[in-house]
């Protein structure tokens, strides 16, 4: 192995990630301002109950997302579900869990570039789209080769904007409900029951909307950069339940306000409209504003995510591919390698549209939403045998069920388009096992801890 691939002694991620630090990446990552965006599509498809799609899907991600907490306290590795499953199924498993991941991990921060060159489209029409793409995704990736806690700063920066415009909005649309607007009152029962809703349409937005909730789950990348291991756990849940609470409240309000697509020119992304409406021109260009400050903190987060867990599944492996994504920058003390290739992969934004990208997300998600669970079950109740007093099954085997059913699900909901495209992608995932390892009959290596990998790259050479 040549020398200047392994990370030097004491060179693996720099730990300088505070509680709120980690909570602000979540929810950059998660993109409150979604909510608008995607607020025709689920309306139309929900008949006019969004705040309940979501209500849906944060009950289902709240069972994951305490799954998620105790599987980090037992293995404290960036690696997320990738890591879980391979430590408590099997390794082979946890590289498929991984590799399906990986599609809408790789995928995001493409999807945010798209969204960039499609903002500076629509103001620049005459310079040619791939300069924005270039320009944006170089920006991205200088920011997160740079520092963890730069790239974590200037995304707390950018969530703020966001949600103080959303909160702009809230006060906007309670005074136009309060003039007569929609329908006509904040504490109507509306956005969440009527007539004509069909609950098989509501589980269909809501997998329309957990796509929303990618991003709590993602904080257990950022495991290794920890100030304190602990704190990661709670991150999680305050990030769920501070990034749910947005989007439920932000849809009360707009589902309140608009309670039909009717005068609505775009209903596949209403923000703009849903703004003029309620603000005016000037909140609009604000609103917009904040809309694409959000695509940058989710630009941010999603690519040091992403390159995060490429670098564990790389630290995991072996021969020059695995060498290659597990280098550590020995000034920067970031995988510096692994931001680069996430970068590279963000300019396919050139060549491909909105609608194919957006199809293949969630396949993945929902994957590993659905095996974190089956990991605690697993682990406590078959492993440790921790199923001897009432409050042992509750939470070893009940609640983590109810998180698998739910998540499964949803998984089953996806649309058929994203079903597949995400079974071609697993497809290609067990090819390439059975190449790593040639035809299963070479085990792969799972290192927990960064330690282990230092050691064990600096004995190979």
């Amino acid at each position: 192995m040549p020398q200047n691939t392994v990370p030097p002694s004491g060179a693996g991620l720099k730990r300088s990630l505070g509680l709120w630090a980690i909570v602000g990446l979540g929810l950059g990552y998660m993109t409150p301002t979604t909510v608008f965006d995607t607020f025709g599509i689920v309306s139309g498809e929900t008949n006019g109950v969004v705040p309940l799609a979501y209500l849906v899907a944060l009950v289902a991600m709240v069972f994951t997302a305490v799954s998620y907490g105790r599987m980090t306290r037992i293995f404290p590795s960036a690696g997320s579900a990738y890591t879980y499953t391979s430590e408590t199924i099997h390794p082979n498993v946890g590289f498929l869990v991984g590799w399906a991941s990986l599609l809408d991990y790789l995928l995001l921060p493409l999807v945010n570039a798209l969204l960039i060159r499609i903002y500076m489209e629509s103001f620049f029409p005459d310079i040619p789209s791939w300069i924005w793409v270039v320009a944006y995704v170089v920006l991205i990736t200088i920011l997160n080769l740079w520092s963890m806690n730069s790239t974590s700063k200037v995304n707390g920066i950018l969530v703020v904007f966001e949600v103080v415009l959303i909160g702009v909005f809230i006060v906007l649309a309670w005074n136009a409900l309060a003039n007569g607007a929609g329908n006509g009152s904040v504490f109507s029962s509306a956005p969440l029951v009527h007539d004509g809703v069909d609950f098989g349409a509501v589980i269909s937005g809501a997998t329309v909307v957990c796509f929303s909730f990618i991003g709590f789950d993602a904080i257990t990348m950022y495991t290794e950069e920890a100030k304190d291991t602990k704190t990661v756990p709670k991150a999680i849940v305050l990030a769920l339940l501070i990034g749910g609470a947005i989007f439920f409240v932000a849809a009360w309000f707009g589902q309140s306000v608009f309670p039909t697509l009717d005068g609505f020119d775009n209903t596949d992304d209403t923000l703009p409209e849903m703004a003029l409406k309620v603000g005016g021109e000037f909140f609009k260009i604000l609103f917009t504003s904040a809309a694409f400050a959000a695509t940058v903190a989710s630009s941010l987060s999603s690519h040091a995510s992403v390159s995060r867990m490429i670098y564990v599944m790389g630290r995991n492996g072996s021969g020059p591919v695995s060498r290659f994504f597990s280098y550590v920058h020995p000034k920067f003390r970031t995988p510096s390698l692994a931001v680069v290739f996430v970068g590279a992969v963000s300019l396919l934004a050139i060549p491909f549209t909105l609608e194919f990208i957006s199809s293949m997300i969630n396949f993945g998600a929902l994957i590993a939403f659905t095996f974190v669970n089956v990991t605690v079950i697993v682990f406590f109740a078959l492993r440790r045998k921790e199923v001897r007093t009432p409050k042992e099954v509750l939470t070893n085997v009940v609640l983590p069920l109810i998180g698998t059913a739910l998540t499964g699900v949803l998984w089953a909901n996806l649309h058929l388009d994203a079903l597949l495209y995400g079974a071609v992608w697993l497809g290609i995932g067990v090819v390439s096992l059975l190449v790593v390892t040639r035809g299963f009959r070479r085990p792969l290596r799972v290192s927990m801890r960064e330690e282990d990998a230092v050691e064990l790259d600096a004995a190979a050479v």
